[in-house]
């Protein structure tokens, strides 16, 4: 079988332990979230059936909390997540979404079905689950 004609899904290589976070948390129960994960970004739930997932990343912490020397106890989750977030689905072939982070330049993205949050899938995953699998025989 050619790499071509091999198909790695998106649900094959995505993280599934993730950490769920309501938009008014400070940005202080977030990091203590983190930690108890060991993940740099977190999901920020829907506030309810119309709303938006968003993302919570470490780098988005570090630029407008930590940089502008801002207290992590007095800052919203809301203040600093991306919102809505970029979401592909667990089929989706992984060369289309690696695609897709590249022309959007996304570190992060979610995995949703049927509106319900799966996973997250980042360029590590992509690149060192999906890539290296494509390539074994």
């Amino acid at each position: 079988m050619t790499i071509a004609n091999k198909h790695i899904r998106v649900k094959d290589v995505m993280k599934t332990e993730f950490g769920l976070i309501d938009g008014k948390a400070t940005i202080y129960e977030a990091l203590m979230l983190m930690k108890k994960y060991k993940t740099s970004v977190l999901v920020v739930d829907k506030r309810n059936e119309d709303d938006e997932y968003g993302l919570l990343l470490v780098s988005d912490i570090a630029r407008r909390v930590l940089a502008q020397d801002r207290s992590c106890k007095r800052v919203n989750v809301y203040e600093v997540m991306i919102k809505p977030a970029v979401y592909v689905e667990p089929d989706m072939d992984i060369r289309y979404c690696s695609r897709l982070f590249a022309r959007f330049s996304l570190v992060r993205a979610l995995v949703v079905e049927n509106k319900k949050v799966l996973g997250t899938i980042s360029p590590n995953s992509l690149v060192l689950d999906g890539m290296f699998s494509l390539e074994e025989e």
